[in-house]
């Protein structure tokens, strides 16, 4: 067990690597500001960095760039008011760094307090990191969200980003699949390999999930044109769907696979499935493969309201 204070470096033999999240020099990185979110986010970071044999890094962003605009005009010194932010970013990360010890005793961990913003910080971070982790407070509408460090992470990250968020009043994680959105493009093929991985790790089923409309037919109700023949469609969608996931299948070979194939929505259906899944993986964004499914805005609407922590992966 060791604590210390120093940021990430680069992995120590120097090398170039085809996935630096995959180095054994990775650590999980978690975001923090003092909310019971960050401390949510905190106990699943360190149970997974545990359960992986990797380090732990605590960050916390003051944004000092932002300070001087805050207060101008307040008559506030702010050179006092900077001393009182540090400290208080200390006290924080000190906080979070003996909660992760409380989850694993044994976790190695290392915690930063940075002058930058808390975004660019993490999207920093997560060029190298195994996986980012953040919290996300329940409640929060959409509005609140924009422009937050949990959207501009989510959106500008790099690797895998996870929102971490309570399954129940006293458990953040529940028993139940890994369920992934499967839509064809370059990034859900890698959001695809992720939740393979997550669920052998996790030693639990994957369900793939896989909606071949981007439309929602229920604001189209009664109208001729949408005359789609269902059960064909469905057929030949499962079909690629089949053969897309064969490959992964092949290297994880103890993973239990359901394959769901809907006509339209992903976004409503991998919602009702963060009712039982400990985790949702998705694509960062992008059109692609089977019939052209967008995931950008299904992966924003994920991150703030599914009911169980949300994995986005992104292309490096």
């Amino acid at each position: 067990m060791s604590d210390s204070n120093s940021p990430i470096g680069p992995d120590p033999d120097g090398l170039p690597a085809a996935d630096p999240h995959r180095l054994t020099s990775a650590v999980v990185v978690v975001g923090i500001d003092g909310t019971e979110a960050a401390d949510l986010a905190v106990r699943w970071a360190a149970e997974t960095a545990a359960r992986r044999g990797r380090g732990l890094h605590i960050t916390h962003g003051l944004d000092l760039r932002a300070m001087p605009s805050a207060v101008h005009g307040h008559g506030v010194a702010l050179s006092p008011l900077i001393d009182e932010f540090r400290a208080r970013g200390t006290d924080l990360v000190d906080a979070a760094r003996r909660l992760a010890h409380a989850v694993s005793p044994e976790l190695t961990i290392t915690t930063e307090v940075s002058e930058a913003n808390p975004a660019e910080l993490l999207v920093r971070h997560s060029r190298t990191a195994h996986l980012v982790v953040l919290g996300v407070t329940p409640g929060v509408g959409t509005l609140r969200h924009l422009g937050s460090t949990l959207l501009a992470v989510v959106a500008h990250g790099r690797g895998a980003v996870v929102v971490a968020r309570a399954a129940g009043p006293t458990r953040p994680h529940r028993a139940g699949p890994v369920v992934v959105g499967v839509d064809g493009s370059a990034a859900g093929e890698a959001a695809v390999g992720a939740a393979f991985a997550e669920a052998a790790d996790r030693a639990t089923d994957l369900v793939a999930v896989h909606a071949w409309s981007d439309l929602d037919f229920g604001e189209f109700a009664g109208y001729d044109f949408l005359d789609i023949p269902d059960e064909e469609m469905t057929a030949a969608e499962m079909a690629l769907l089949t053969q897309r996931l064969a490959g992964w299948h092949e290297k994880f070979p103890d993973v239990g696979v359901t394959s769901e194939v809907y006509p339209s929505d992903a976004r409503t259906h991998l919602m009702e499935w963060s009712k039982t899944a400990q985790l949702i993986v998705v694509g960062s964004r992008g059109r692609g493969g089977f019939r052209g499914l967008l995931f950008g805005s299904t992966s924003n609407s994920l991150v703030q309201h599914a009911l169980c922590p949300v994995m986005v992966v992104h292309l490096d």
